[in-house]
């Protein structure tokens, strides 16, 4: 989804709204959970969820009703917002999203390091991975076909985009995730992995 709406992206810009967009593009939320997650009250919660579902950022996903009240929940309205507003404010962004999912993974216990170069690679391996990856024509046919649910789509727009690539392309494929996974690792060499319970 190309985001062109000068308003949607001052939206986006804010760093409480990029998280929410985070959470919602894994997993449907009402506005208490999100606000349990962020550590934020609903009303906050839900005047930003206002704001981005009149700007088409976010969707009502499904409705359930809990005794007498009706819970909302609400998804991310696209797996990936491309933001046309000029491409160095494009890489800001998009590197401060990285440097943040870096700054979470140490919260995480992983091995990685938190810092600007390294985000900056991050972004610069993800786009050359990204050209590889599923065409725009290709998502668009994707998002344009019924009875298809938000992580039915993701799982579309991943495969089609391994099917799409030749094998050279592939190939190139595998040596940027190495090369991502590497620098992911550039903090003491070895990622460190949360064990599992029982083990």
């Amino acid at each position: 989804m190309t985001v062109k709406d000068p308003e949607a992206f001052q939206l986006l810009a804010d760093d409480t709204r990029r998280r929410m967009i985070h959470l919602l593009r894994a997993k449907e939320r009402t506005v208490a959970q999100i606000a349990e997650e962020l550590g934020l009250t609903p009303q906050a919660i839900y005047h930003h969820v206002r704001k981005m579902k009149d700007a088409g950022l976010i969707e009502v996903a499904r409705e359930e009703r809990v005794d007498h009240f009706i819970e909302t929940y609400y998804r991310a309205a696209a797996e990936v917002f491309q933001i046309s507003h000029g491409e160095s404010t494009d890489r800001k962004m998009e590197e401060q999203q990285a440097l943040d999912a870096l700054q979470n993974l140490i919260k995480l216990g992983m091995a990685t390091k938190a810092d600007a170069s390294v985000a900056s690679k991050v972004v610069e391996l993800e786009k050359k991975m990204a050209d590889l990856e599923c065409s725009m024509d290709c998502e668009e046919r994707i998002e344009a076909l019924p009875d298809v649910d938000f992580f039915g789509r993701q799982a579309l727009v991943k495969y089609a985009g391994f099917l799409q690539m030749t094998d050279e392309d592939f190939s190139e494929y595998l040596s940027l995730f190495r090369e991502l996974r590497d620098t992911l690792k550039s903090g003491s060499g070895e990622g460190t992995r949360p064990r599992k319970k029982g083990k």
